[in-house]
């Protein structure tokens, strides 16, 4: 056994410990060209991830074992005072469950992201995270210099919520294992997500795999005229940011 007594010894074991460790990454889906790839990981239960993603980035939540519960909050990489604002997520659309086509949008009316992909079809953006979960959001915007108080609500994924004819919030659950749910970036962003139990329903989750990939070529579907005036927003944000000139 190697001695951790000496600088030596301790830097060999510690050598040893990490080649023996097995890191689980999240499968790459058929299609998908390994080298566009910028992130796979899978994230286990009450942890959490954070990145930066540019525009023209996919990126793929997914459900292995058909207990995770993703908290996602995004903010526009360089500008953060922009970010995720989940209440005109769900009134500019007209709809408050997730599915294909909608938009994240930003308090300023841009699109962050588009859902282009989901055969999970069990979200919620109306709940919110746990206490537990909004810490773990809080821990992960820390990595990316950022304060609690730069996160707001964020949206729930693969733990589902109906409202009833009574106005009544029921938990539907998850779906099956192996569901996922993919986005098309708009805007750079830094995305948060958290890996933690839903407010109306504390089940322990399972691991969560987050995967991005470059794919500057996909366009999100979606003929609504809300839709269609935030991405011109959207796209006169990027114009604009394209072209303006850093003083030397």
């Amino acid at each position: 056994m190697t001695s951790t007594q000496s600088t030596d010894g301790a830097r060999a074991h510690a050598r040893a410990q990490a080649a023996a460790a097995t890191v689980e990454r999240p499968e790459i889906p058929a299609g998908v060209d390994p080298a566009t790839v910028v992130l796979a990981q899978r994230i286990p239960a009450s942890g959490y991830a954070n990145v930066v993603l540019g525009r023209g980035t996919r990126v793929r939540l997914s459900d292995p074992t058909g207990s995770a519960g993703a908290h996602l909050f995004l903010l526009r990489a360089e500008a953060p005072w922009e970010r995720l604002n989940v209440a005109d997520t769900v009134k500019v659309p007209w709809q408050a469950y997730l599915g294909v086509g909608h938009p994240l949008l930003s308090d300023q009316g841009r699109v962050l992201a588009t859902v282009v992909a989901d055969t999970s079809g069990h979200h919620d953006v109306l709940c919110g995270p746990t206490a537990a979960g909004r810490r773990l959001l809080w821990l992960a915007g820390a990595k990316q210099g950022l304060e609690p108080r730069d996160i707001g609500p964020s949206i729930g994924m693969f733990r589902g919520v109906r409202v009833e004819s009574d106005g009544a919030l029921t938990t539907t659950g998850n779906a099956r294992a192996g569901a996922a749910v993919e986005l098309l970036v708009h805007l750079p962003v830094t995305l948060l997500v958290a890996n933690a139990a839903h407010p109306l329903d504390d089940r322990p989750t399972g691991e969560l795999d987050l995967l991005a990939w470059r794919a500057p070529t996909d366009r999100a579907t979606n003929d609504d005229p809300e839709y269609q005036r935030a991405v011109a927003n959207t796209e006169a944000a990027w114009t604009a940011a394209l072209n303006t000139e850093v003083p030397a």
